[in-house]
């Protein structure tokens, strides 16, 4: 799969690639964040397309997410987001998208940075530089999806489009899933109380209670399958509910930093991540899920981003390859992401996971930052200091405690092990 990366200039115009001298395109467009079962349906679609016409499978990332873009705009004087902002509402990284897409079968993506020129052109515009510069011929897209200024360029105007142009066609994807729910328009994370997976708050009620819900919470209707009740559903620490939607274990990635080292004194040494990582942080607690070791980092930033041995490009704005193992791979050569995070790899553990700011001990250190430290389950003794790992959550264990002392940590950090090697066996 080759990547290519893109930045409109200060018109809104962009400098497109050739994808093929010979071979004509199937192309998607949207943000894709957390990659979920209704993005995989229109994906899928488009690799089946591709085959069946022995065309390219091309997608096309729209980065920063549009919706955070014009909110910063109409902030900031019709500024542009900046290009080290950092989106903490995203479910995913636009490398953890590319990953899955590659997964899928998918030929090319292109990553299109998402600017207020850019946004100002018409989806004809659009669509017009996609068929004469892309070799677009198929488009394909969900069912709620808009395109171009102002979002005009519905389903039914595209169509209009396709009918009067006859140069490209339209396939419309049934990716609606199960429906529509409801979601405050406005949540702050909330730490579940007890133990165990919590229950979706909306399960369960009938439908005046719903309503009174909806009033209450000041509610917006939105897909079942949406990245925004994703969010919401980690936000409450519903990480299976959020699973059944993404198809996978919601995962953050980032890089393992020197901490405290309090985990290694006590017998539990953790992977402490750096402050900024990739992917939407649950609400504060313990989980139990696993930690994937996605080799060491390069210059910065690991660059095991290839998804089929390598066959990655580099580009303008940056470059794809393949990560070095560090980790029991003496018989394996630059290991892939995917060999890494495969069940049964020799880079995958079962971990305790802890979200939060250490209770227990931050009165006598004073140290109040958010954390996420995973425990791997294993016997192994394992050096990921400069590593990227990735930390996928696959059970709601318990709220964060403030315990009376070590002792009473210690057992209940035993616990969490117990716990996450009996869920973890299971899957």
């Amino acid at each position: 799969m080759k990547i290519t990366r893109l930045t409109p200039d200060e018109n809104g115009l962009v400098d497109w690639p050739t994808l093929s001298s010979h071979k004509r395109a199937v192309m998607t467009i949207g943000v894709f964040d957390g990659m979920h079962k209704g993005h995989q349906a229109v994906i899928k679609r488009v690799v089946e397309l591709a085959k069946q016409t022995d065309s390219l499978a091309v997608v096309m990332i729209l980065d920063p997410r549009p919706a955070l873009a014009h909110t910063y705009a109409d902030e900031h004087d019709d500024m542009d987001l900046p290009k080290d902002f950092v989106d903490t509402q995203a479910l995913s990284s636009v490398d953890q998208r590319i990953r899955m897409m590659g997964e899928l079968g998918v030929d090319r993506v292109l990553v299109l940075r998402y600017t207020m020129a850019f946004a100002a052109k018409s989806f004809r515009f659009f669509l017009g530089q996609m068929v004469g510069k892309l070799g677009m011929r198929t488009l394909v897209l969900g069912q709620d999806a808009a395109l171009g200024a102002n979002r005009k360029g519905d389903i039914k105007a595209i169509q209009e489009l396709c009918e009067a142009t006859r140069v490209f066609e339209l396939d419309v994807v049934d990716d609606l899933g199960p429906g529509y729910t409801w979601v405050p328009m406005h949540f702050e994370p909330k730490m579940p109380e007890g133990t165990g997976e919590p229950q979706d708050p909306r399960e369960g009620m009938n439908k005046a209670e719903l309503r009174a819900w909806t009033k209450k919470n000041n509610c917006r209707k939105v897909r079942v399958w949406s990245s925004t009740n994703v969010r919401f559903l980690l936000s409450r620490g519903c990480v299976k509910a959020a699973a059944e939607i993404l198809g996978h274990d919601h995962a953050v990635e980032g890089a393992v930093v020197h901490g405290e080292q309090r985990g290694r004194e006590i017998g539990f040494p953790t992977a402490n991540l750096a402050q900024v990582v990739e992917g939407y942080v649950p609400v504060d607690g313990v989980y139990a899920g696993w930690l994937v070791d996605l080799g060491p980092i390069d210059n910065g930033e690991n660059v095991g981003k290839g998804t089929d041995g390598g066959d990655a490009v580099k580009t303008s704005t940056g470059s794809e390859g393949n990560a070095t193992s560090g980790v029991n791979a003496a018989n394996l050569a630059a290991p892939s992401d995917e060999m890494r995070m495969a069940a049964g790899s020799p880079w995958r553990w079962p971990a305790a996971i802890s979200i939060g700011t250490k209770p227990t001990y931050s009165d006598e250190t004073g140290i109040n930052e958010r954390v996420i430290e995973p425990y791997c389950v294993t016997k192994d003794w394992l050096e990921l200091y400069d590593h990227k790992v990735r930390v996928e959550f696959t059970q709601f264990l318990r709220g964060q405690v403030k315990f009376k002392d070590t002792d009473e940590l210690k057992a209940a950090l035993q616990d969490y092990a117990d716990q996450t090697l009996e869920i973890t066996e299971m899957k």
